[in-house]
């Protein structure tokens, strides 16, 4: 993650209208989902400083795995549920997971493939892989840039990545779809005046609630509809049979 970037995350997750959205969905479909039994062990994949770990750990035993050492604080709240390291065949947890998050995390990867099979393997019988990604190339921008990010998925491409990694998408949506018009200006616009990334910013208070409230309508009213358009992919996956 860019340094300027990693410092200002904490903030962005908090109070960002993208994130707190993201979460709300993440949550909700969490609860859609659940097994009659409850969410036993979560892995939080690529966690962060565990910002997430609050809520999840409502729902199961919750750790973490992170590749940036910059992202984590050593003395953070969760630190000593998260290990730093390469999310390969070196992890090795010594158990399964019922329940492991990828959450905007496999476009950082230039070997996805061999980061869904490990995940993949990871997971408990029955288990459950939740996956959220860019989506569409075409709405490529310098916010890509600026997170390192290798591609932007589609439905198809990321369920074909997911069945050569040995599992299969159960469910896929595509959300921020109200955004997909002001992303794709936006695409055009540095095609023709290329910028230079900046570390998003948090909205003017009201700003940031009308982007917040519109990201909710959306997913109240268009949560079942798979409409074949949107900034972002959630795919809810698992091990092939």
């Amino acid at each position: 993650m860019n340094p300027l970037y990693a410092r200002s995350y904490r903030e962005l997750y908090e109070k960002h209208w993208w994130w707190r959205a993201r979460e709300d969905l993440i949550l909700s479909t969490l609860e859609e989902i659940r097994p009659g039994g409850g969410w036993g062990a979560i892995l939080d994949v690529g966690c962060g400083d565990g910002l997430f770990f609050e809520k999840l750990s409502q729902l199961g035993e919750v750790e973490g795995i992170e590749m940036d050492a910059e992202s984590l604080a050593p003395d953070g709240r969760w630190a000593h549920r998260i290990r730093v390291g390469p999310f390969d065949e070196s992890f090795q947890p010594g158990k399964r997971y019922d329940l492991v998050l990828m959450l905007d995390v496999l476009e950082h990867f230039s070997d996805p493939a061999s980061r869904l099979r490990r995940a993949i393997r990871l997971l408990s019988p029955g288990g459950t892989l939740l996956i959220t990604v860019p989506a569409f190339r075409v709405l490529w921008t310098s916010h890509d840039v600026l997170n390192h990010h290798y591609t932007r998925y589609t439905r198809k491409g990321l369920g074909a990545l997911v069945r050569e990694a040995g599992g299969e998408v159960r469910r896929a949506r595509y959300f921020y779809q109200w955004m997909y018009p002001l992303k794709l200006v936006q695409h055009v616009k540095e095609a023709f005046l290329p910028v230079v990334p900046e570390v998003p910013r948090i909205p003017s208070p009201w700003l940031n609630a009308t982007f917040y409230r519109l990201s909710r309508l959306e997913q109240r009213t268009l949560c079942h509809r798979s409409l074949p358009f949107g900034c972002s992919l959630l795919a809810v996956a698992g091990a092939r049979s």
